[in-house]
């Protein structure tokens, strides 16, 4: 009996496999996900996408949970941390959207995984994981690419493209909560609480945006912000579907992914949406990065690597 007991007080060990597995294919849920938001931000709210998307995808998750057991709670242990985690990744997601009508979708990308940076930090911050030499140059080296990137000239300056920078500190944050106070929580319940989170945030966002005029000429950005709904025909419910099915995807994968593995670790092959995202905004977009954001662009992925490989 006491071994029994010892082991039942051991943490859960890591599956680097089903990590590394898991967060390869979320990337590519993801990404495509979110080049699917950015062709569609022109046309539809993102708070429309926020609910309709997540309507969608609970009755899915509800269903894949009974599936796998009539008797699992829908309801996470740790109901405080599991709501935080889902806030702040709700606001990731909304600050990423944001800038997706105003910034191409591989400079977002590599701005938003500047993440491992911030992974290592918060991890020796709140976690007493050491940061050595690597890690502070790895902060230098993601910070010189960062401004390659962005390019902060007084006239060629995207005050948008730093809202990706505002989703990776939320993200890195909320995968922190992730492995140290929902480790133990069903990746599934964390997705289904993630997408009523999004369904409470984009009804409450509706409500006020109801109260405010949005001039009809707005530009792009602003209208999917703060426009109305829209009409929805059958090519509108098709990506509806679609995105739902890739929130699913991420959500759960991202669960799954990093409490089996390191956050440092699952990081590394998170930098595939880079490249994900860079190949779908090529070939849906026509988007191609020029010399000097190609290279903030490989700094930060070296930066990432660094802080993670110490």
């Amino acid at each position: 009996m006491q071994g029994t007991s010892d082991a039942r007080s051991q943490p859960k060990s890591d599956n680097l496999v089903l990590a590394v597995v898991t967060i390869l294919l979320t990337a590519l849920a993801l990404s495509l996900g979110d080049a699917l938001i950015k062709l569609v931000s022109t046309d539809i709210v993102l708070w429309q996408i926020f609910v309709i998307r997540s309507v969608i995808a609970i009755p899915a998750l509800v269903i894949i949970v009974r599936l796998q057991s009539m008797t699992t709670s829908l309801i996470p242990r740790r109901l405080g941390w599991t709501a935080l985690r889902s806030v702040m990744l709700t606001s990731m997601w909304v600050a990423y959207y944001a800038a997706l009508p105003h910034v191409a979708l591989a400079v977002a990308a590599a701005a938003f995984y500047t993440l491992p940076i911030f992974i290592a930090l918060f991890a020796a911050l709140f976690i007493g994981d050491r940061v050595g030499p690597a890690g502070w140059l790895s902060v230098l080296l993601g910070f010189v690419g960062v401004l390659l990137i962005l390019k902060p000239q007084a006239g060629d300056f995207n005050q948008y493209a730093l809202l990706p920078l505002i989703s990776a500190i939320l993200y890195a944050l909320a995968m922190i909560l992730t492995r140290t106070k929902c480790r133990d929580e069903s990746p599934l319940v964390l997705s289904l609480c993630l997408n009523v989170s999004f369904v409470v945030v984009g009804l409450a966002v509706t409500v006020l945006t109801m109260l405010i005029d949005t001039p009809g000429d707005a530009e792009p950005g602003t209208s999917f912000l703060l426009g109305q709904w829209t009409a929805m025909g059958r090519a509108e419910w098709l990506s509806m579907c679609l995105l739902a099915t890739a929130v699913i995807i991420g959500s759960v994968g991202a669960a799954i992914a990093y409490q089996a593995g390191p956050p440092a670790i699952v990081a590394t092959f998170d930098f595939t949406y880079v490249a994900f995202a860079a190949a779908w905004g090529l070939l849906f977009f026509g988007e191609v990065p020029g010399t000097i954001k190609l290279a903030g662009m490989a700094m930060v992925v070296a930066a990432g690597i660094l802080a993670i490989r110490q």
